[in-house]
C-alpha cells in the first residue's frame, strides 16, 4: 500500500479516538450525581477513624 493509504488510515484512527473521548465525555457530564453523594464534605470526626490512605478526602488533610 502506498504511504497515502497509510496516512488516512492513521487520520481516520485518530479521529475516531477523538469522537470517542468527545461522547464518553459529554456523556459523563451528563451522568447525573448518585443519591446520598450530592454534598459530600470532609468530616474531620470520620476522617481520624479511617485508614484509607487513598481517600481523595485523606490527601488535603494530610498536606496541612
Amino acid at each position: 500500500m502506498s504511504q497515502t493509504v497509510y496516512l488516512i488510515i492513521a487520520i481516520s484512527i485518530l479521529v475516531a479516538l477523538l469522537v470517542t473521548f468527545f461522547v464518553s465525555f459529554v456523556l459523563y457530564r451528563k451522568t447525573p450525581v448518585p443519591k446520598g453523594c450530592e454534598n459530600m464534605k470532609m468530616s474531620e470526626e470520620k476522617c481520624q477513624s479511617c485508614s484509607n490512605e487513598q481517600c481523595m478526602f485523606s490527601k488535603p488533610r494530610s498536606e496541612e
